[in-house]
């Protein structure tokens, strides 16, 4: 039974190995030795001889140089560009042993040291969004190379899961996890370790702006991801063996039963990052392989509360900041989850703060605390719904009331009758567009008449990546990139539903790329003629020339005339047609607006509109 298990790395490495025979560079007696000691430490034959101190290095990158047609390199003559590192992850790097070197253009030359591994290439190509030129190093340079270039906090995570992962091949299985004593689990999550890799994961995410943490479980692997300006990236996979230790300092940290691994369970932990302090919310979901835990990073010092820095266009700004200004009424933020709902609420209460008003929310969670603000946490299993929340804020004697959500028709109703009654009501819904929000409310049962005579405003909002300002281009799109928008090149603005006030929109606050062209935009421009940007890629974006977000809006404000259209049970496409005719952008207008002023690009755009 041993013959196979040595068989299969001689195979592997045996044209290099011969090689050396044939150049008269090893003995096959010194072969055999080295082919021996691969096995037992499961390291590649051109690491083994250098080690060994059979042959050179050197001697070793020249033959395989030539024995695959690659260039090769010597990494003790080669200066590395520390802002390269930042392409390539730590763990990456480490993981297939591979170093960025130099940029030109869009090509990154990458030191590899397996030459075979062809994989790796097209994965960092991924990982970079550069064209990737392979070259080929020693192992043994390189790993000294990893370990010297890449300091920080992730070669100090991905030192700290070497020093802790052991026994591989040992897996704790699901049953037995489920059955672990709760006082083992309880000490298990105080050893170093644990500690040290949990707060390392928070810090870090902190430190690169991420909005939330995904720690997930699966069969053979944990994961954990980032997700950055709205998209997840993943960071590191921890030994499996910990999966119940981490998990576990997770519920700690956020005052949970780390006894209970069948229901979800929701929590908050305060940590204090340097002078910071820092909020997460937290969320456990049982899954097939183990628990989920998601954390939403808090930070007070990222919340932006200018509503005039969101990027609302001038006229739909004025509507909007008209309807909050208001003593009385309904104003309605809608969008998905994650699309800055809360932040736009948020934003509007602070313009209208002021020590003559009382102001009281509802909310589920509280996200931020805000100095001034009545802040109630709904907590709808004893009985705290935003209904009864609600109701008891009509007896606070309050000016302003904000409702985290409208769920249901018995809140619904509750706040239509706090707005006609002399109070200002903001909340929000989960609805597609501005108009799909007046037919939600009918949906659930609520008169006509009294929607039409409490709403002010209705804005519906979207979140896209912005382009990054520090290596931003103008380009020619791609006709299959205006057919994704369901235009031509022959299309106009008029066929984009543009409308007289809303080109004069476009033309205030443009960035200096786009102004002298949008000065004689015209309902016939075509959009063959438009400007179009884009980021090709650059350190401050990690080389995926996108760098932060930006919101689109749709503010549908409420005029008398779809008032009436709204008593007469008009459907959400009439109210947009009509709301469009009076001035409204819906969110793909806005959209094309934020390209043609360089924000943001045509497939942000797409991905989060529609036509």
């Amino acid at each position: 039974m041993a013959a196979p298990a040595v068989q299969k790395p001689v195979i592997a490495a045996d044209r290099l190995g011969e090689l050396l025979v044939r150049e008269g560079l090893l003995t096959n007696e010194q072969l055999s030795k080295v082919l021996q000691e691969q096995v037992a430490n499961g390291t590649r034959l051109g690491l083994t001889v250098v080690k060994m101190g059979l042959v050179p290095e050197t001697t070793v990158v020249k033959l395989l140089a030539r024995q695959h047609r690659m260039p090769a390199v010597d990494l003790s003559r080669f200066e590395v560009d520390p802002r390269l590192l930042k392409l390539i992850p730590a763990d990456v790097a480490s993981r297939h042993t591979v170093l960025p070197l130099k940029r030109d253009g869009r090509q990154l030359t990458v030191a590899i040291a397996d030459p075979t591994n062809l994989g790796v290439v097209d994965d960092l190509k991924f990982i970079t969004r550069y064209d990737i030129v392979p070259v080929l190093a020693g192992e043994y340079s390189m790993r000294a190379a990893i370990e010297k270039h890449y300091e920080g906090s992730e070669i100090q995570m991905q030192s700290l899961l070497q020093d802790i992962t052991g026994d591989d091949d040992v897996e704790l299985l699901e049953s037995q996890e489920q059955e672990a004593d709760v006082s083992v689990l309880a000490a298990a999550v105080e050893e170093a370790p644990v500690v040290k890799l949990i707060n390392a994961i928070l810090i870090d995410a902190v430190q690169k702006g991420a909005s939330d943490i995904h720690f997930e479980s699966f069969e053979h692997e944990l994961r954990v991801r980032y997700r950055i300006d709205g998209a997840l990236q993943e960071i590191m996979k921890p030994p499996l063996k910990m999966k119940a230790a981490l998990i576990s300092r997770f519920k700690i940290m956020s005052s949970l039963n780390i006894a209970e691994r069948r229901v979800p369970q929701d929590g908050r932990i305060k940590l204090k990052v340097g002078k910071k302090v820092i909020d997460f919310r937290v969320s456990t979901l049982p899954t097939l392989f183990g628990e989920k835990v998601v954390l939403r990073i808090l930070d007070k010092g990222n919340l932006t509360l200018d509503l005039e820095t969101f990027g609302i266009e001038p006229r739909a700004e004025e509507e909007f900041m008209e309807a909050i200004s208001n003593p009385y009424g309904m104003v309605l933020v809608t969008g998905p989850t994650g699309s800055g709902k809360t932040t736009t609420l948020y934003s509007a209460l602070s313009k209208i703060n002021t020590i003559d008003t009382n102001i009281m929310t509802a909310e589920d969670p509280v996200e931020y605390n805000l100095f001034g603000i009545n802040q109630v946490q709904v907590r709808t299993e004893i009985g705290m719904s935003f209904a009864a929340a609600l109701k008891a804020f009509l007896r606070q004697d309050p000016n302003i009331i904000m409702l985290g959500e409208i769920r249901d028709l018995e809140t619904g109703a509750i706040a239509v009758k706090a707005a006609l009654t002399g109070h200002l009501v903001m909340s929000t819904l989960h609805t597609n567009s501005a108009p799909e929000t007046l037919t939600r409310l009918l949906d659930m049962g609520l008169e006509p008449f009294n929607v039409a005579s409490a709403l002010n405003v209705i804005l519906a909002q979207r979140l896209v990546r912005r382009i990054c300002s520090k290596c931003k281009i103008k380009y020619e799109p791609e006709d299959a990139e205006l057919a994704g928008a369901k235009v031509t090149r022959d299309s106009t603005m008029r066929d984009l539903r543009f409308t007289p006030r809303a080109l004069s929109d476009a033309k205030l606050k443009a960035s200096k790329e786009a102004a002298p062209f949008l000065e004689n935009l015209s309902l016939d421009t075509r959009v063959g003629d438009l400007p179009f940007f884009k980021g090709h890629g650059c350190d401050a974006c990690n080389g995926s020339g996108l760098r932060g977000r930006q919101g689109l809006y749709e503010v549908m404000f409420m005029t008398n005339h779809l008032k009436k259209l709204v008593v007469q049970n008009a459907d959400s496409q009439v109210l947009r047609d009509e709301a469009i005719n009076e001035g409204m952008l819906t969110l793909r207008m806005d959209g094309w607006l934020k390209v043609l002023k360089g924000l943001t690009t045509m497939d942000q755009v797409i991905r989060e509109t529609s036509a």
